[in-house]
């Protein structure tokens, strides 16, 4: 997630030379691609995580610290 970044609110998966910009409200993919398995990953971890993003990225939008988010275990 970049501070300052545009909307819809989203986050940046990076998975080795692939990067995608991922929707918090729907974990799908808007711009970008990654490879199915990664894809799968993120869309899963996205739906866990999905209240901790929109916090995240509110945080982000007014410029302060944001919260770690724990990993897909």
């Amino acid at each position: 997630m970049y501070y300052q970044d545009h909307a819809p609110p989203h986050f940046h998966a990076i998975y080795g030379e692939h990067e995608a910009t991922v929707r918090i409200d729907k974990a799908d993919i808007f711009e970008g691609e990654l490879p199915r398995r990664a894809l799968k990953l993120v869309k899963e971890w996205a739906k866990l995580h999905q209240k901790e993003l929109a916090e995240n990225w509110d945080l982000a939008r007014a410029a302060e610290k944001l919260k770690p988010v724990d990993p897909l275990e």
